[in-house]
């Protein structure tokens, strides 16, 4: 027979599996979340287990919808938006214990997904109390419910507090000291889609979800003195194909060195914390002298990793703002780097190459193109669309757009006058946390320049959307925010304190990798630890950890009676170890009674002790502070030879 479910238990029980699901429910899109907790409130509100047709009619809905947010493609964030479409039916046939067991266990998956999207300390601040109700709902559902009333909860969320406090040692041991691999045993799913950011292809009106994007993109602390906020220009990836719709990379360099740069005096050393993007693409300040450990750089100087970036990563960077370049083109990058579709454009290509006749210095003409841009151009993100020509109808028609417009014209229109070109895709600027002393860089600062090559100086870099005249940009991201309030300068104070806690959390904790915690064990004397070693420093701390939780268990059931009721229980306990029991149901008068027939060259001492401490446990005679001391010393002195057995 299948045993019902008390109606305060079953909403203890969807009360824990509602705050399980919380911390993964706010990392789904933003549509999706109020039809999930729809579905799981009218599930929650139901006197009765839904019919079978209806539970699957819903559940091919909740499927199509999860689906259909992910862009019907699968990977780790879609599977666990299913997992968390399963588990809001889960309510809507909670109605017995067993059901109520199924849907506590299955509960316990949404905190552990949640960690696999995102490890920040908001998903853990969700996830404590969480478990928190968990272990109060199992304890409940244990006992059947039994003793579940609104006084008692204080009592019973204290004791699931306490499990999860004597956990806490162990689990921060296996955190710090337990050997890490470099890689994980198994591979890590990837998203059904690449973070918001950078990416392998540029057109026009495709960055715009990135354009309003204010989420970190990276962190950037500078081991010396900053460069100029104009001059920061953080390097990605590299796009020298053109298609006459997108620009793409190309593969013909792909493992080709690296150009030889001759850098200024200028260097500059910063350290990197970069946010997770799912793609292998580092990004560096330009122009970089080097790759940071586990990459490479590229023939286009674009650091590459060996590894998705699928967690935050930590790298230090050197590069040199006016490095010059040595050498020269090879024949295929030449071709591949003056390379444009046929048919495509024919006005901007017509006016490079009349240009170029009339300008032919490079540098010159770069500058006439800017003045151009000045005269008659304007920055705005409600850029009209584009057709077949492009750049065609942006130069000559449209005269409106952001950087991917202005970049892309550019090297068009420098490739046509025979000058080799390429795009550029990277961040801008970024935002100094005074707090914290160090530059964040936002996903919205994406940016798009461009690179010219010029013989016996190298590449160039040109930013053609850094000539607009002020007066001709339009709006921006922070003009949309400006609008609805949130000036920068409003709330800058708080955001900068909010988001240094978060770059310490990112370095105590999801910056903790094998290589610092080879590092724990410096203070001992071991530069960089081995394998053993690490082993038995988990060993240590295991132990140290398992013996921590021991003592707050015995803490736990440590006895709090009266001073003066302990000290008659030990005296009891001594008489025990001698042979003279104490019967459970024996009161102290008769116990000592007993006692002094059977201890006569104690007797008196015995029955004074036990009528005292009767006549101030049962009969209420108040005792001054000397004499309590002096009876429970006396009790607590009290010893005895062992009974003979005849005589007990």
């Amino acid at each position: 027979m299948i045993e019902s479910l008390p109606r305060p238990l079953r909403g203890a029980c969807l009360t824990a599996a509602a705050a399980c699901a919380l911390p993964l429910l706010i990392q789904m899109p933003v549509w999706l979340i109020p039809v999930l907790i729809a579905v799981g409130a009218l599930g929650a509100w139901s006197q009765k287990k839904w019919p079978t047709p209806l539970r699957v009619l819903v559940m091919i809905m909740i499927g199509g919808l999860v689906f259909a947010a992910f862009g019907f493609r699968i990977g780790r964030d879609t599977a666990s938006a299913g997992l968390l479409a399963m588990l809001v039916l889960k309510p809507a046939e909670t109605f017995s214990t067993r059901d109520a067991r199924s849907l506590l266990g299955f509960s316990l998956f949404a905190p552990f997904t949640a960690f696999l999207q995102d490890q920040g300390p908001l998903t853990l601040a969700l996830c404590v109390p969480a478990m928190l109700l968990m272990l109060m709902a199992w304890s409940l559902l244990v006992q059947d419910g039994a003793g579940l009333q609104l006084a008692t909860l204080p009592r019973q969320l204290k004791q699931s507090g306490f499990a999860l406090l004597i956990a806490a040692p162990m689990a921060l041991a296996g955190f710090w000291l337990f050997p890490r691999l470099a890689s994980p045993l198994w591979g890590l799913p990837q998203l059904s889609a690449k973070r918001m950011g950078l990416g392998d292809r540029m057109t026009p009106n495709e960055w715009l979800d990135v354009l309003v994007d204010d989420s970190p993109a990276l962190r950037a602390r500078f081991l010396g003195p900053a460069p100029p906020r104009e001059q920061m220009y953080w390097r990605g990836p590299v796009l020298s194909r053109f298609d006459g719709e997108a620009w793409t990379r190309t593969s013909a360099t792909a493992f080709a060195a690296p150009p030889v740069l001759r850098p200024d005096a200028a260097t500059v050393r910063y350290e990197v914390m970069l946010e997770p993007t799912e793609s292998r693409d580092l990004v560096l300040l330009d122009v970089p002298l080097g790759a940071p450990a586990e990459s490479h750089l590229t023939r286009e100087l674009s650091a590459v990793r060996d590894e998705p970036v699928n967690n935050l990563i930590r790298y230090v960077g050197e590069s040199s703002p006016s490095a010059r370049f040595e050498g020269s083109l090879n024949a295929i990058e030449m071709s591949s780097l003056l390379s444009l579709p046929t048919g495509r454009d024919p006005r901007l290509r017509a006016r490079a190459v009349q240009w170029h006749a009339q300008t032919p210095d490079p540098l010159q003409l770069t500058e006439r193109f800017l003045q151009w841009v000045r005269a008659d151009f304007q920055y705005t993100l409600s850029a009209p669309p584009v057709g077949y020509h492009a750049s065609d109808d942006f130069m000559f028609e449209t005269r409106q757009g952001f950087c991917q417009h202005f970049s892309s014209a550019y090297v068009v229109f420098m490739r046509a006058a025979g000058i080799p070109a390429r795009v550029v895709t990277g961040y801008a600027g970024g935002h100094y946390n005074r707090v914290g002393d160090y530059w964040l860089v936002y996903r919205k600062d994406a940016h798009a320049w461009a690179e010219i090559w010029i013989e016996g100086r190298g590449w160039v870099r040109v930013d053609p959307t850094a000539a607009v005249a002020p007066e001709n940009i339009l709006d921006t991201i922070d003009d949309l925010q400006a609008q609805q309030g949130l000036g920068p300068d409003m709330l800058q104070p708080m955001f900068d304190m909010s988001d240094m806690l978060r770059r310490g959390w990112n370095e105590l904790v999801l910056g903790f990798d094998s290589v610092r915690q080879r590092n724990l064990l410096r203070p001992l004397g071991i530069r960089d630890a081995e394998a053993w070693q690490l082993v038995l420093a988990f060993a240590v701390g295991a132990a140290l950890a398992l013996g921590l939780t021991l003592w707050l268990l015995l803490r736990e059931h440590k006895d709090r009676s009266d001073p003066l009721v302990q000290a008659w229980r030990a005296f009891a306990k001594r008489l025990g170890r001698a042979g003279i029991r104490k019967a459970p149901n024996e009161a102290p008068l008769s116990y000592g009674e007993r006692v002094a027939a059977l201890l006569p060259a104690n007797a008196d001492t015995v029955r004074r002790l036990s009528g005292r401490y009767c006549e101030w446990r049962y009969a209420g005679t108040e005792l001054s502070a000397t004499e309590r001391q002096a009876l429970i010393r006396e009790l607590r002195r009290f010893r005895v030879g062992r009974t003979p057995p005849e005589q007990r």
